[in-house]
């Protein structure tokens, strides 16, 4: 077993994120600096033609891939991996020790870090983070847009940065994957191929040491299944169409669908055993993220008024979106990225029916109310960012006609005064803190080692 602290106390203090130009200044000044051990190469670039980077470290007899922003608003993991590569590089023991050859990309989502760079290096405020917000389309995520067939639904588009991890996995057959998200709030929880209880409790302990409490609140995803308390099964695109297949009978569930697989679901297509780990933890914490005392308020009736917030959000932004589409151009990321957005009305109204078949005697646990009220606001305001960022990118444009820049004007200004008044009210309700870059770090790093360690035993025997 590997000395974790030894390993973690080698995390540098990152005060801020690095930028996409920093990161990969950083991983060739590695390269030249252990040429014996560190190898960089272009993996593919991006949908604007930005080189993607993969650092290939020693020579175990493993591979373990490891990629950064799939979601290119949360780059926790590019910091891990900016000090993962840095100690792999210079722990000889580490690198014996795992017999690992390490296979990664700090960032596979560079387009989408640079829109995010804005809020990169503070104040990291809630309101700071979300002025400069960008998330793609669920088909441009690098995450969810893998070939897959599946029932009468078939999806083959895949992104120019999830091709990069196509081949990556086709080349090198990881046995151990680590996809590195994070959440805007919570605590910490997992997604994991399988495990141990004894496994699972090592996981457990880790956020403790450093303060961060665990996501006891509501899952992700109604469908998600614990193996442990905050330890979830990894969860697929087919996770997600039975679940609409379920509670949206009177749906073709496939014109609900958009997107594809995850890397996991392609690593495995034919029946791989390639495991995976997802270690999601938050950029702010709120007391009650962590308070398992039981309300007197039915859960049922907390998830619905949730329903009810994002749909309130959801009438006021949708209408707006619909006067300026005509003045947005295909490629415009924020605008495709609002256009798939229109259909969340679906997943909330098969929400709604989730929640009404549940047990309507269960009380709500005061975290499980702060997800219901407070966290749905913050993650339903971000939608209303994406389409006021989109009326500011056409705006941007010379060519565009009077009439144009006068309708995306006012609807601009119109999304931001919403914008503004949702993240005054949030940043009242909710008492949060934004925890340090470095433990938040130290808290991925050591979940993914522990569970690196777990595969490679798996495949010794």
């Amino acid at each position: 077993m590997i000395d974790l602290e030894r390993v973690l106390n080698q995390v540098p203090d990152y005060p801020v994120f690095y930028t996409v130009e920093e990161m990969n200044e950083r991983s060739f000044q590695l390269a030249r600096k252990h040429p014996d051990v560190v190898e960089i190469t272009e993996a593919g670039k991006s949908k604007e033609g930005r080189p993607i980077y993969c650092l290939k470290i020693g020579s175990g007899s493993q591979n373990a891939l490891l990629y950064g922003t799939p979601h290119p608003n949360e780059p926790i993991g590019t910091m891990m991996l900016d000090a993962l590569t840095e100690i792999l590089a210079t722990d000889k023991q580490l690198l014996e020790e795992m017999d690992y050859t390490w296979y990664i990309i700090k960032s596979c989502d560079v387009d989408g870090l640079t829109k995010n760079e804005g809020w990169l290096k503070g104040p990291f405020t809630i309101t700071n983070y979300q002025h400069h917000f960008f998330r793609p389309a669920f088909d441009q995520q690098v995450e969810w847009s893998f070939p897959v067939d599946y029932k009468r639904y078939h999806f083959n588009r895949p992104t120019p940065e999830t091709q990069c991890l196509m081949r990556l996995v086709d080349e090198i057959h990881p046995k151990f994957i680590y996809s590195l998200h994070n959440c805007g709030f919570g605590g910490v929880y997992w997604y994991i191929s399988d495990g141990t209880q004894e496994l699972f409790q090592r996981l457990h302990d880790v956020p403790a040491k450093y303060q961060i409490g665990l996501n006891l609140g509501e899952a992700e995803m109604p469908y998600c299944k614990n193996y442990f308390e905050a330890i979830y099964q990894m969860v697929g695109m087919k996770d997600n169409y039975d679940y609409m297949e379920q509670f949206m009978p009177d749906k073709l569930t496939e014109t609900m669908m958009s997107g594809g697989a995850c890397c996991i679901e392609y690593a495995n297509r034919d029946g791989g055993d390639a495991r995976i780990i997802v270690t999601e933890m938050p950029y702010y914490i709120d007391p009650r993220v962590f308070d398992m005392s039981v309300t007197d308020i039915p859960r049922a009736q907390a998830i619905l008024e949730s329903c009810d917030i994002a749909l309130k959000d959801f009438r006021f932004w949708s209408p707006l979106f619909d006067r300026v589409a005509s003045y947005m151009r295909p490629e415009n990321q924020y605008y495709l990225a609002a256009r798939e957005r229109r259909s969340m009305e679906n997943s909330l109204k098969a929400k709604q029916k989730w929640a009404q078949s549940l047990d309507q005697t269960e009380r709500a646990t005061v975290c499980q109310l702060f997800d219901n009220r407070y966290s749905t606001r913050f993650y339903a305001n971000l939608n209303i960012v994406l389409v006021r960022r989109g009326c500011e990118e056409e705006l941007a444009r010379d060519d565009l006609s009077p009439e144009g820049r006068k309708i995306l004007q006012e609807v601009r200004d119109q999304l931001y005064a919403r914008e503004c008044e949702n993240l005054a009210a949030l940043e009242e309700a909710v008492h949060y803190e934004a925890v340090p870059i470095s433990k938040l770090v130290k808290v991925q790093m050591e979940c993914g080692l522990i569970y690196a360690e777990y595969v490679h035993r798996l495949n010794e025997q």
